[in-house]
């Protein structure tokens, strides 16, 4: 099985774990699932579905474990899949390439380093890609929950 149909088989398990669960919940949505480079994505929308995200998000990481757990479960292979409900990821996402970008900019200013907020993995993920695009490093420190990124020039 290629790559790019493994990925697809586990957007259809994925998908199907979440039509379930929207049935037994009684919640209106759809299913969209693409690959995103390297990893199943997987989206619902539609509805409302805010109870779905909780607040910052930790709704939708649980559901996103149970989801890759379920795809565990009929592959026997850990999965990268990212689940997005709402578009909520997406927004986050343009919001933390905002953060890194003005880091960067201090960066380019001559501070030497430019300590974050905490993040979640996801989080910290899309800082350390902006990061490396503008040819600058990062690096996590601290400890769960509270790990954040440092981003600093790239010799550090």
């Amino acid at each position: 099985m290629s790559d790019a149909s493994k990925l697809e088989h586990e957007g259809d398990i994925a998908a199907d774990f979440l039509e379930g669960l929207l049935d037994i919940a009684d919640l209106d949505g759809d299913i969209d699932m693409d690959v995103d480079g390297d990893r199943a994505a997987v989206e619902v929308v539609g509805g409302n579905l805010d109870h779905l995200v909780g607040r910052d998000g930790e709704v939708l990481d649980a559901l996103q474990e149970l989801t890759r757990l379920a795809v565990y479960r009929e592959t026997g292979e850990r999965s990268r899949l990212m689940l997005d409900v709402a578009g909520f990821r997406a927004a986050r996402k343009t919001e933390l390439v905002a953060v890194a970008e003005s880091a960067i900019e201090k960066i380019k200013a001559g501070e030497a380093s430019v300590s974050l907020d905490p993040m979640t993995p996801f989080e910290r993920k899309v800082v350390h890609d902006a990061v490396a695009a503008s040819g600058l490093g990062s690096s996590s420190d601290g400890v769960e929950p509270h790990r954040y990124v440092v981003v600093h020039s790239a010799g550090q």
